[in-house]
């Protein structure tokens, strides 16, 4: 009986020291398992700011399309004030001449920083060309020096690559380069 008696206590002090250690487990994280809990945290804001910078892209795309419609209602009502004729070429500007026909919204500035709007009114092969662009590069400079937008359409684009917007003509990115060239037409077909 004393045999028994003393197994029984004997299980009793193994038993509760099995609950003590395996309480001192279930009280905290594995390493691993901060490890897995910090890389998911990790991917799922990686997933987020990709897509939040897609959509900050697509808004300035959006405005500059906005304001492309806001410079062409200028520049038509320039030419309804001035007999027809269209302003000068804006040589990687806006001609002033517009201000006062966009003092109602002011004159814009592309979203993209390091950019210029540029009014361009040109003569190819005896034909007139009128567009409005958006200018990445400064004019001549290398292409160390522009600043392209993080967007497939942007894919491609050399120094004298452009955003535009068609009034008139066969429309390009730039006066001296061919249709070809690379660039995006934000309303031709």
């Amino acid at each position: 009986m004393l045999r028994i008696r003393g197994l029984k206590s004997s299980r009793r002090i193994l038993n509760s020291a099995r609950i003590k250690v395996m309480k001192s487990y279930t009280k905290g994280f594995t390493l691993i398992e901060l490890l897995v809990v910090i890389a998911i945290i990790a991917l799922l804001s990686s997933i987020v700011i990709g897509a939040l910078q897609s959509a900050r892209e697509k808004a300035k795309y959006s405005r500059v399309q906005k304001e492309f419609n806001s410079i062409h209602t200028a520049v038509e009502l320039y030419a309804l004030d001035n007999n027809g004729q269209y302003p000068p070429d804006g040589n990687a500007a806006l001609p002033t001449s517009l201000d006062t026909y966009l003092s109602a919204t002011g004159v814009p500035t592309p979203p993209w920083p390091g950019t210029v709007y540029d009014w361009e009114n040109w003569t190819i092969d005896g034909a007139k060309v009128l567009q409005i662009s958006v200018r990445f590069c400064p004019s001549g400079g290398p292409l160390s020096s522009c600043r392209f937008p993080n967007e497939s359409w942007a894919s491609g684009f050399g120094v004298n690559s452009s955003l535009y917007y068609c009034v008139s003509g066969a429309c390009r990115p730039h006066e001296f380069e061919a249709v070809t060239y690379p660039g995006k037409c934000v309303n031709c077909n």
